[in-house]
């Protein structure tokens, strides 16, 4: 006979996928919002010091340049969880898939696996 493993509840609005929403909620946007811009910004300060030892003037240049567009892109994938969610939340609303006493909803889903 064959047991059959339970991951999650069935009928807790994610479809019994609500450890792996978490996962992303909890853990995939904190790396990408938080450790991605750190990252950007650590590499564009080491080719700007590199730059600044070897004393070449162009490559002070390109390492400054390089490091603005770093710090650019880092502010960006910063606030990318920000504006997906708040888009997420707009169209959620907009299609009425936010209602009261709605457990199957996928917004529903989202928001309960930010609260556990």
């Amino acid at each position: 006979m064959t047991k059959l493993i339970q991951i999650g509840n069935i009928e807790d609005g994610c479809g019994g996928l609500l450890p792996v929403v978490r996962l992303i909620r909890q853990g995939v946007y904190p790396i990408v919002q938080i450790l991605i811009p750190i990252v950007l910004i650590i590499y564009g300060v080491i080719d700007l010091g590199k730059a600044v030892i070897a004393s070449d003037e162009k490559e002070i240049k390109a390492a400054q340049s390089r490091l603005i567009k770093r710090c650019i892109y880092a502010a960006a994938i910063f606030f990318v969880v920000t504006f997906v969610s708040l888009v997420m939340d707009i169209v959620a609303k907009g299609l009425g898939d936010d209602t009261e006493g709605n457990t199957n909803s996928w917004s529903t889903c989202w928001e309960k696996a930010a609260k556990d």
